[in-house]
């Protein structure tokens, strides 16, 4: 019995480990395009890709925040 609540719990644990890790990458990654499609577009003239850069900002700001907490883990996970 012991022996399958530790088994479990070891794959519960690897499981939530591996998504943390997917979800943290596809955050940096969207980060990523949103911030080179804001740069693109803020180069243009229009009101159309001045309206379009202004957007962005609205999904800037939370991946931002979301990169800052998890570097901020990283770096704690290190240091301890």
């Amino acid at each position: 019995m012991i022996t399958t609540v530790t088994t479990v719990t070891t794959v519960t644990t690897v499981t939530a480990l591996a998504t943390v890790a997917s979800i943290s990458i596809a955050a940096v990654s969207i980060l990523v395009l949103f911030l080179i499609t804001q740069e693109l577009s803020s180069a243009g003239k229009s009101l159309f890709s001045r309206l379009s850069s202004r957007f962005l900002n609205v999904g800037i700001v939370p991946l931002a925040m979301v990169s800052t907490v998890i570097l901020t883990v990283k770096i704690i996970q290190i240091v301890s």
